[in-house]
């Protein structure tokens, strides 16, 4: 069961690809959770086959933000997510009071949310399409984006229970370390695969 604590401030949905503010989306989406922010002004014009993590576009996702195995004296199980918002970081436990720690990208203020929750499904370059309240507002948007480095939701998303939250990719590897999103943890794309390679559907998030 979904124990997440999220505020009013979080059922406004946000448009990715416009210039107006949070509070012109009133809408409620299903659920009472966010439409989902992935955040655009995404770069880049190369197809998902061609995104190859030697290439220059993949030399652009390198961590500013150190991935590493740090001690971690949590009581968690081994393979279980945290993610601490204030030191926007997100360690993954490996047991043996160690945990891998990664840099990741945190909800703006106003949409951060704390909570434990399941991981219930995992995509490879994730399609995205955005709901019909938003092409209402804004019919130019696609109605439909396919997976690939131009999608905002990155190489990899990992999907927390039923909400619209994610954690999910980015090419956008400056936003990592800030606050910039509307919930989601974003991590670069090669951490995210990383990362996406050790979570199996089931593991504990535990935000925090």
């Amino acid at each position: 069961m979904c124990v997440l604590a999220v505020g009013a401030a979080h059922a406004s949905p946000y448009d990715p690809f416009g210039s107006e503010s949070d509070e012109t989306y009133a809408e409620q989406s299903q659920g009472g959770w966010p439409v989902y922010d992935p955040y655009g002004s995404q770069r880049g014009s190369a197809a998902q086959g061609s995104y190859a993590y030697g290439s220059a576009e993949a030399q652009a996702q390198v961590a500013r933000i150190p991935r590493e195995v740090v001690a971690y004296d949590g009581r968690y199980a081994p393979g279980t997510i945290v993610v601490s918002t204030a030191e926007r970081r997100l360690y993954f436990v490996l047991g043996n009071s160690q945990a891998l720690r990664y840099g990741v990208g945190v909800g703006r203020p106003g949409f951060t949310w704390s909570g434990v929750n399941k991981i219930t499904a995992k995509r490879e370059w994730p399609s995205w399409t955005p709901p019909a309240a938003m092409i209402a507002r804004r019919p130019d948007l696609p109605r439909y984006m396919a997976g690939g480095v131009e999608n905002p939701l990155g190489a990899r998303a990992m999907y927390i229970g039923r909400s619209e939250y994610r954690i999910h990719g980015s090419n956008e590897p400056d936003t990592i370390g800030q606050a910039v999103s509307s919930g989601c943890i974003r991590m670069t794309n090669e951490d995210v695969t990383d990362l996406y390679s050790r979570v199996k559907v089931g593991a504990t998030v535990i935000v925090n």
